[in-house]
C-alpha cells in the first residue's frame, strides 16, 4: 500500500490487508477497470465493461469492514461516519493508482475501487475525435465532457490537460475529487488540488483559483450553481476552463447548466454560455464487436455562430439539426458515431442499435 506503516498503525489485521493487497495485485493483472468488494458475494471484477464474480468465498461484513478500515486515516474515518459515503485516491505498489469510493449498505461500509493507470493514452488509443485537439488548443472558453458514470470522462480530461502540458507555457490548475492520475510537468506548470486534502470544496477552491495566476483550469466535476456560475465567468475573462459534468448528451447538459439557474440570473448564464463555449463531447463507452475491450462513442458540438446563436436564444432542442449540419466543422451526433463504428466492425449492430437516440435512422441508414 501507499503506506505500510499507516496501515499496522490502524490496527487492523495483517490478514485483511494481505487479502485487499492480493485482490488488487488479482484485478491488475486480469486488466479489470474496476474491483468492487460487497458483503455476501465474492469480490467482483469489470472487465471490458462486465462484471466477473471471482471463484472464491462470499466476503463477510467482518472482513469488508476490515479492509475500509485499513484505507483510511482517522479524519476519513470520522468524515465516512458522518456523511456515510467517501472518495479517495491511493497508490498500490501493484495496481498503481487507484481511486477508492466507500458506501454503505445495511449500516455495513463497502467498497468500489477504479484503477487509473499508469500513462495518458494517444487520442487514436482512445477513439477521440481529431477536432478535441483544437478545442484544447483555445486560449479560452468553456470545453466540457459529458456522459453517465464510467463513460471514461476523466480518462478524456486528463488527456486534454497532458497535450496542454506538451505544447504551451503556460500554468494549469485542477481541482479534483480525487485526483487520480499525477501530471508531471513538461512545458507548462500543472499544480493539481484534491478536495479535503488541499480544498474544502469544489465551490471555495474555484473562487479561489483565480488568484492564483492559472491560464488553465480544470474542474474535475461541474455539480451545482455555483461552481458552474464561477466557471462560466473564468471561461468569459481569458482562462480555459476544462470540466466534467454528468448528462447523457449535448443538448441535456446544456438544459441542465440552464436549468439550475432562474430569472435574471438564467438570462445571464444562457449569455455566458453563448459568448464563453467552445465545445461539448458527450461520451459512452461500449463493448467492442469481439468483446475484448470497449470503444468509445460520442457526439460532439463546436460552437460555431449558428451554435452561439441558438444558446443565446435558448432554442436547445434545434442543436441536432445544427450538429447534423455541422460535419465540415468536426460535429457528429451520437447516432452518426454509433453507425460509423458499426461499419468499421467496431461494435455489433445491435449494440448500435440498442444504443442509439434514434433507432429508426440507423435501421433506415442500413436498410
Amino acid at each position: 500500500m501507499a503506506s505500510d506503516a499507516r496501515l499496522v498503525a490502524s490496527g487492523v489485521s495483517f490478514m485483511s490487508t494481505a487479502s485487499l493487497d492480493r485482490l488488487l495485485a488479482c484485478a491488475s493483472e486480469s486488466d479489470a477497470s474496476d474491483l468492487h468488494l460487497v458483503a455476501g458475494v465474492p469480490p467482483a471484477f469489470r472487465v471490458n465493461g462486465e462484471i466477473i464474480i471471482a471463484d472464491e468465498d462470499a466476503l463477510t461484513e467482518k472482513e469488508v469492514a476490515a479492509m475500509a478500515g485499513s484505507l483510511l486515516n482517522e479524519q476519513q474515518k470520522r468524515k465516512f461516519e458522518r456523511e456515510w459515503e467517501l472518495c479517495i485516491s491511493l497508490v498500490h505498489r501493484t495496481a498503481g493508482r487507484v481511486r477508492v469510493t466507500f458506501y454503505r449498505r445495511n449500516g455495513q461500509p463497502e467498497m468500489s475501487f477504479r484503477f487509473c493507470g499508469d500513462r495518458i493514452a494517444t487520442r487514436e488509443e482512445l477513439g477521440l475525435p481529431e477536432r478535441i485537439d483544437d478545442l484544447a488548443r483555445r486560449p479560452n472558453g468553456l470545453v466540457l465532457i459529458t456522459g453517465p458514470t464510467g463513460a471514461g470522462k476523466t480518462t478524456t480530461l486528463n488527456y486534454l490537460v497532458d497535450l496542454i502540458n506538451s505544447e504551451r507555457r503556460c500554468k494549469i490548475v485542477t481541482i479534483e475529487d480525487p485526483i487520480e492520475f499525477v501530471h508531471q510537468n513538461k512545458r507548462a506548470i500543472v499544480v493539481q488540488q484534491e478536495v479535503l486534502t488541499d480544498v474544502r470544496s469544489f465551490n471555495r477552491a474555484l473562487i479561489h483559483v483565480l488568484r492564483q495566476d492559472p491560464d488553465v483550469i480544470v474542474v474535475g466535476e461541474m455539480r451545482d450553481f455555483e461552481a458552474i456560475s464561477t466557471a462560466l465567468t473564468a471561461a468569459e475573462t481569458g482562462h480555459l476552463v476544462l470540466a466534467t459534468m454528468h448528462s447523457p448528451s449535448v443538448s441535456h447538459a446544456l438544459e441542465r447548466i440552464i436549468g439550475i439557474f432562474e430569472g435574471s440570473a438564467q438570462r445571464q448564464i444562457i449569455l455566458q454560455l453563448s459568448n464563453g463555449l467552445q465545445g461539448i463531447i458527450a461520451q459512452e463507452l461500449l463493448p467492442a464487436a469481439d468483446r475484448t475491450r470497449r470503444v468509445l462513442a460520442y457526439e460532439l458540438i463546436v460552437a460555431n455562430p449558428a451554435v452561439r446563436n441558438l444558446i443565446r436564444e435558448n432554442q436547445i432542442h434545434q442543436l441536432e439539426n445544427t450538429i447534423q449540419m455541422g460535419r465540415k466543422d468536426g460535429m457528429t451526433l451520437m447516432d452518426n458515431c454509433l453507425y460509423d463504428l458499426y461499419c468499421k466492425c467496431l461494435i455489433t449492430y445491435d449494440t448500435a442499435l440498442g444504443r442509439a437516440r434514434h433507432p429508426e435512422l440507423i435501421i433506415r441508414t442500413k436498410g
